[in-house]
């Protein structure tokens, strides 16, 4: 791994030609006459450099000689600060973790000029015998030619490495082993009914107005009242951070009069608060525990509540805490037969399990089938028609219909 020093490199002399010298990356650069003001200024500009690099003393090997471990260590570092929103580290960066995982298994002390098209297909190779789908392996070959890719713009290594391994192509549908995903496809209305009185009062109105809105699930998670424009008859919210920000769009969420039904009894604290609070969700739900009590509470129970549990729910859901109440609520609204084996259950419950993604895909499909594609993109607030028609199923039963009436 490379050595880390907490100070900026220094100017110094070199004493056998007199000259000024600097040491960054592991290389000696000349400035001139020791002294000098040229001399300081050619090494003002190679600190200046260094800096904006996002690494002031960060002394990395060459490339002859760097290893892989230091080439994902110092790519971590540099993704951890770019990948963040809101103060924290966004999901890809975890998506690089991942992607770097089997190259620090299997080439962690290669050099890094000697990582080229074969050793990248042994890594698509590994993860296709771990039985990720196709789309998946060719996102995680992508991370690894954008690391190399930095790599290079940041004079770390030669333009020839990137360029070698850019040959690599992605894996094709049925040219591959790899496995196929299956595409997310909308839930029915019966199941989203049919879980309902298994979920806590505000994720059961979490998912009504999801399905009233089309938005995602991290935008009905992060709702705030402060972000709702009320001032006309459909209440128009505009999230402060949401999944295309990034491009320098706007979304815009719309409420019609059913949302706002379910929605105003969440609307009463602090503009600035969550609208949906897992801790007082968790307390409604003690309290309602406590009133189905028949028996008599003794002193020592009046508060059951561990003094240093695993997990403190916080002020917001985030999106996997959502999908787990659902997925909890659908284990019970649609219990695996008795007579199942532990993993014949464990398929049944997979495929009895929906997420909230697919309420998205519902209400986009339903849009489409009354208002057309041009309405869905609308509501779903998306950029491209060709979005907007993987959220959108085709309205099929009106294509047999066609087909009945001309052939």
């Amino acid at each position: 791994m490379p050595l880390l020093h907490s100070a900026v490199p220094r100017y110094r002399q070199h004493r056998a030609s007199g000259q000024a010298i600097v040491t960054i990356s592991g290389v000696d650069h000349y400035l001139g006459p020791h002294g000098t003001k040229t001399s300081k200024r050619e090494y003002d500009r190679l600190i200046a450099e260094c800096l904006a690099a996002g690494r002031p003393a960060l002394v990395i090997q060459p490339a002859a000689v760097l290893k892989m471990k230091a080439l994902i260590a110092t790519y971590l570092t540099y993704a951890q600060k770019y990948y963040r929103k809101n103060g924290k580290t966004t999901g890809e960066f975890d998506n690089i973790r991942y992607a770097m995982r089997p190259i620090r298994k299997l080439y962690a002390d290669l050099a890094v000029t000697q990582f080229g098209p074969k050793a990248l297909k042994t890594i698509q190779q590994y993860w296709v015998e771990e039985n990720l789908c196709r789309t998946m392996v060719n996102s995680r070959v992508a991370r690894i030619k954008r690391m190399f890719r930095w790599a290079v713009a940041e004079e770390l290594l030669p333009v020839t490495i990137f360029q070698a391994l850019a040959t690599v192509p992605g894996l094709k549908r049925g040219r591959s082993a790899a496995r196929e995903s299956q595409p997310v496809k909308p839930v029915a209305d019966e199941k989203v009914v049919a879980i309902l009185p298994f979920l806590p009062t505000m994720v059961q109105a979490m998912v009504v107005l999801q399905q009233l809105t089309g938005a995602r699930p991290s935008e009905i998670c992060e709702l705030r009242p402060e972000e709702i424009n009320r001032d006309e008859p459909v209440w128009q919210y505009r999230p402060a951070s949401h999944k295309t920000e990034h491009h320098g769009r706007e979304k815009i969420i719309y409420f019609g009069p059913q949302s706002q039904l379910v929605l105003q009894p969440y609307l009463q604290g602090n503009s600035g608060d969550y609208c949906f609070n897992p801790q007082l969700s968790e307390t409604e739900r003690k309290k309602k525990m406590r009133a189905k009590r028949q028996s008599k509470v003794q002193p020592s129970q009046l508060n059951r509540a561990k003094s240093n549990p695993r997990r403190k729910p916080g002020t917001c859901y985030n999106s996997k805490a959502y999908c787990r109440a659902i997925y909890r609520a659908c284990d019970q609204a649609f219990p695996p037969p008795a007579e199942l084996v532990e993993a014949e259950k464990k398929l049944w419950r997979k495929a009895h399990r929906w997420s909230p993604g697919q309420i998205r895909h519902s209400t986009g499909t339903k849009v489409r089938e009354r208002y057309g594609i041009e309405g869905a993109q609308l509501i779903l607030g998306h950029a491209k028609v060709e979005t907007t028609q993987i959220y959108a199923e085709r309205d099929l039963s009106r294509a047999m219909q066609i087909a009945a009436e001309i052939s």
